[in-house]
């Protein structure tokens, strides 16, 4: 038997809003240059940077372990500043059943 819920958690950036996505949006093979000790490899296994259908996996820094996620990039709206990712394999599902992540501005 296990715990069904939702665990959302929210985060205060210095930056705007508009940075912020656009760095997802445009940039997201950069990522790993702003923060090399949190980001560690950024890779695209099908489709291009971020468009829907596409499958990317990051290398990241977790407490000081190397940890890895790919997924799905399911939606991506630049009107709203929205993109939804879909967690399909890596250490998070693990702990997880699933995974998934919203952008929202």
């Amino acid at each position: 038997m296990g715990l069904k819920g939702k665990l959302i958690a929210s985060m205060e950036m210095k930056c705007g809003e508009g940075l912020f996505f656009d760095i997802f949006h445009t940039s997201t093979d950069q990522v790993s240059n702003i923060s090399p000790r949190n980001i560690i490899h950024f890779q695209i296994h099908e489709g291009e940077i971020v468009k829907p259908g596409s499958i990317v996996s990051w290398k990241y820094n977790e407490a000081g372990q190397e940890m890895y996620m790919k997924h799905l990039i399911e939606a991506v709206d630049p009107h709203k500043k929205l993109i939804k990712w879909k967690v399909i394999e890596g250490d998070l599902l693990e702990l997880y059943n699933y995974c998934n992540f919203y952008n929202i501005l």
